[in-house]
């Protein structure tokens, strides 16, 4: 007699399969392995095809494939593709989650703050992608609201309303830093409030805000030490402003303050790490100590 004849017991099916008589007889019970019939004794039998499809049976399950999904493929209502295919999806969600939550730990455990902070680095770092987007949403919302999109001086506000501020896949160690820090930083009124200001001198302009000068001597000055109220300050002035003449120069500081801020270009750090993008110098310092040199000598 061939397996296409011979009929088996549910232990004779386990020694042939390796499988537990106990995981066969859940199965059955399941309807995801029907017997071809009873013995005399009442007992549950099984042709040839049981061997296959219990084969198909142990696959699915160790691919973690639920019991109506598989009931689905094995009833020929899905393609194992199929199943394989979403099964795939839930996985990489999965192990995308897993990635985030040991980054979010690895950060926790590189900080020794408050049990308070700790929770709130946890919780920020933690959030789906969808309530992190929410978050930057909802500060572009309220700091450009009413306001136009296209004037000349709307550069910030078309930056800020297109440069995605989302956290990687696999995020690295100084990248949930810095989400951590960016989503405090957009829900902090003050920066929202000061956000708000340079978005709408921005949007008032007529023409495009004029753009910064080399300001490398200024840079240079101020890591030498020089102060912006010595006479080598006002040379430095002089080199980066020929021909403005003393009269004008505190106009020229004052319209250069209104875009110049320390938290903003922070803003910019942050998200240029997020987005894997090369880190940029700093110029606020600079621009900072270029403005209180300009201020100081007003004719």
């Amino acid at each position: 007699m061939n397996d296409r004849t011979e009929l088996f017991t549910i232990g004779q099916l386990a020694r042939r399969t390796g499988l537990t008589v106990r995981t066969i007889r859940f199965w059955s019970d399941e309807g995801l392995l029907e017997p071809t019939g009873r013995s005399a004794g009442g007992y549950r039998l099984y042709d040839g095809t049981a061997v296959a499809r219990l084969e198909l049976l142990r696959t699915l399950r160790e691919l973690g494939v639920g019991l109506a999904q598989t009931r689905a493929v094995l009833d020929r209502q899905a393609t194992v593709a199929e199943i394989a295919t979403a099964h795939v999806r839930a996985l990489d969600a999965e192990i995308r989650a897993l990635r985030l939550h040991r980054a979010v730990l690895r950060s926790v455990t590189r900080r020794a703050g408050t049990t308070e902070e700790l929770r709130l680095v946890n919780d920020l770092a933690r959030l789906s992608a969808r309530e992190r987007q929410l978050i930057i949403d909802d500060f572009v919302a309220e700091v450009f609201a009413d306001l136009p999109t296209d004037p000349p001086g709307a550069g910030i506000a078309q930056a800020m309303r297109m440069m995605p501020a989302e956290l990687p896949e696999d995020p690295t160690d100084a990248e949930v830093d810095a989400w951590v820090e960016l989503a405090e930083l957009v829900q902090d009124p003050q920066f929202r409030r000061r956000t708000r200001e340079m978005a709408v001198a921005g949007a008032e302009q007529e023409t495009p805000p004029e753009p910064l000068p080399d300001v490398t001597p200024a840079r240079e000055a101020l890591a030498a030490g020089t102060t912006p109220d010595s006479p080598a300050a006002g040379e430095v002035v002089d080199r980066i402003f020929p021909g403005v003449p003393a009269g004008e120069r505190v106009a020229l500081a004052d319209r250069m303050a209104v875009f110049t801020d320390r938290r903003v270009e922070r803003y910019w750090e942050l998200v240029g790490v997020l987005n894997r993008r090369p880190a940029f110098p700093s110029m606020v310092p600079a621009v900072e100590w270029l403005i209180a040199a300009l201020r100081v000598r007003r004719g």
